[in-house]
């Protein structure tokens, strides 16, 4: 039976695909050569970025190898002993693990719960608004916040719920309410956290849905005002869908981030008191790696951290896809 034979392509003629693959290799080096060429000054403006981000945080990631480690300052990180998973062991056995995790997780989620709506609700009351002025100064008193540091907000805080000469309790006082030590009682102090960082937040974050408001088509609106739609049911059926894309991406990040909460204001506010409720993983790991510098745990309790929070964002970020058809990557 005759056999068919494959005949090869002459000598130096590649084939077919090999030459669609080197033209679309010749197209784009002539592209990017003549993005360089148009736009080098915005190209400049990104070296200085793109340093910053390589030396101060993409270079440091190779030193969390020191979380499978038992870190000698002689031998430095990569002459240090390797021990494996020993340190996320030890710290996995810690009767405390369990209480880091929920003081964290609850402590987290409340925040998100609490300042996610609250942000859209501002931004859309605002945008509402038709009176410039009142516009205008309800947005500085509320944006205004953002800029005071954490140190001044926890100092303010402090003052203001102080139970001998704070305005709180001065005002439960005149109503006959003996003095409350909010912050020695462990049940306050995730409200007085939360609802702090709401007041110093939420302006800033309106700002953000208020300028993907701004981007709403008005055409939208008055069709629906033809169509005979009032005020809510224009801000249920326009403003809330042209915003939800801004409100995923926000939604995303922020569950990303649910389990590296901010530390100095967990730790400003934290006593003797209230410490069952206020000691989150983030000061667990600066009482342990600079206070009792025991460098190799701390960095095993950060990876460990940084890894539930990539783990949260591609989750969430993977369900609000197939729910809304918005993500980080769409």
């Amino acid at each position: 039976m005759a056999t068919l034979t494959r005949i090869p392509p002459p000598v130096g003629e590649a084939p077919a695909a090999q030459r669609r693959h080197r033209r679309r290799e010749r197209t784009t080096l002539t592209g990017l050569r003549r993005s360089l060429r148009r736009h080098w000054t915005l190209y400049l403006l990104m070296v200085v970025p793109l340093i910053w981000f390589v030396v101060f945080k993409y270079i440091p990631m190779s030193n969390a190898v020191l979380a499978f480690k038992n870190y000698n300052v002689v031998a430095g990180i990569w002459g240090s002993q390797w021990v494996g998973f020993r340190n996320f062991e030890l710290f996995f056995e810690n009767p405390v693990f369990w209480t880091l995790l929920k003081n964290t997780f609850l402590l987290s989620v409340y925040t998100v719960a609490a300042s996610f709506p609250l942000a859209i609700i501002l931004a859309i009351a605002l945008n509402e608004i038709r009176t410039g002025l009142f516009k205008k100064t309800v947005q500085m008193v509320t944006y205004a916040p953002y800029f005071i540091s954490t140190v001044v907000v926890v100092s303010m805080t402090i003052l203001v719920l102080s139970p001998r000469l704070g305005i709180v309790n001065e005002g439960l006082g005149f109503f006959g309410v003996p003095a409350v030590d909010f912050l020695g009682n462990p049940d306050y102090f995730r409200h007085i956290y939360v609802w702090s960082d709401v007041w110093q937040t939420t302006g800033y974050s309106a700002v953000i849905y208020l300028a993907a408001l701004a981007g709403i088509d008005p055409a939208l609106h008055e069709a629906a005002k033809v169509d005979g739609a009032g005020r809510l049911r224009r801000i249920l059926h326009v403003d809330l869908p042209g915003i939800m894309p801004t409100a995923v991406i926000i939604l995303v990040l922020a569950v990303g981030n649910i389990m590296a909460i901010g530390f100095e204001k967990a730790f400003l506010f934290q006593n003797p008191l209230n410490l069952s409720e206020s000691e989150i993983i983030a000061t667990y790991v600066y009482k342990t790696g600079l206070l009792n510098a025991d460098f190799s745990l701390a960095t095993a309790v950060g990876l460990f951290n940084s890894v539930i929070n990539l783990v949260l964002l591609l989750g969430v970020n993977m369900v609000a896809k197939r729910i809304t058809g918005n993500g980080l990557w769409s």
